[in-house]
């Protein structure tokens, strides 16, 4: 079997996003409160940030203009696993708020072109199927990401800078052995190179909307409050995503079966009404 397939690579670079991404994630408060003295109010300023990014990913499509979107992938987990590097290197506000910025650039270009390429690279009746080996792929590194934190601060008193490094330094090689490793793909389904919105889809959007909003309320705030008030520190917060990650590995493929199987409006029925019943 070769290895070589759209799919793979696919799989691979998403798992060294994750990689990268877990590994800043896991850190961050505790890094911004022990090495940049972060308060609520930084804390915020640092996700809206974090953020912006995000809010400007529809610019992908003036960028694809430019390069082939395979190598904008690639180019984006390389900036991500820089902003993770540099990260643990400039412990400070105004570091923070630029590593931030620049990870985020890359995450979020990346996310982007992650689900672009799956539905053009991947027949229809089996993109569910690849998303959701994708998702097991980012379970497993940050699996790995939460078990090296945990043993890496409580068995060989690493700080934050190797464990930074570590995780920045994976990506950044994954990037490059990709680019050498994977031929340039066709694409089965041509991307459109213009912004496409559909009135229909109002409800998607507002949905989509509103998790991010959800998400920055809870996720974010969370955590810090985890860390500030009740003490965690970074290998006791590890942990706690190693156990949530160690559930979500085996579902995802099922996950994927059955978005096939019950269609994406009814699942995302479902996820939405076990948010409301989660967060009331």
């Amino acid at each position: 079997m070769s290895l070589k397939k759209p799919e793979h690579f696919l799989i691979l670079l998403a798992a060294a996003g994750s990689f990268a991404f877990s590994a800043w994630h896991t850190l961050l408060n505790n890094f911004a409160i022990e090495a940049a003295g972060f308060g609520g109010i930084e804390i915020g300023i640092l996700q809206s940030l974090r953020e912006v990014p995000g809010f400007l990913a529809f610019t992908t499509v003036f960028v694809l203009l430019l390069i082939r979107e395979q190598s904008f992938a690639l180019i984006s987990i390389a900036l991500l696993g820089l902003g993770v590097v540099l990260t643990g290197l400039l412990p400070s506000e105004y570091g923070l708020y630029f590593t931030t910025v620049l990870m985020s650039v890359g995450f979020h270009y990346y996310f982007t072109l992650q689900q672009s390429l799956t539905m053009q690279w991947v027949d229809k009746s089996r993109s569910p199927l690849v998303m959701g080996r994708q998702m097991s792929a980012k379970s497993i590194a940050s699996i790995l990401v939460f078990a090296g934190i945990w043993v890496g601060m409580e068995l060989f008193d690493l700080g934050y800078v190797w464990l930074y490094a570590v995780a920045g330094c994976g990506a950044l090689l994954v990037a490059l052995a990709a680019w050498w490793w994977f031929p340039r793909f066709a694409h089965e389904t041509p991307q459109h190179k213009h912004l496409v919105l559909r009135r229909r889809y109002w409800l998607y959007y507002a949905l989509v909307f509103m998790s991010g909003a959800r998400r920055q309320i809870f996720v974010v705030f969370a955590g810090f409050l985890m860390v500030q008030k009740f003490g965690y520190s970074a290998s006791d917060i590890a942990l706690l995503f190693l156990i949530n990650h160690a559930i979500n590995t085996p579902l995802a493929p099922r996950i994927g079966r059955l978005i096939s199987h019950w269609g994406e409006r009814r699942v995302l029925t479902l996820e939405y009404l076990g948010l409301i019943v989660i967060f009331r």
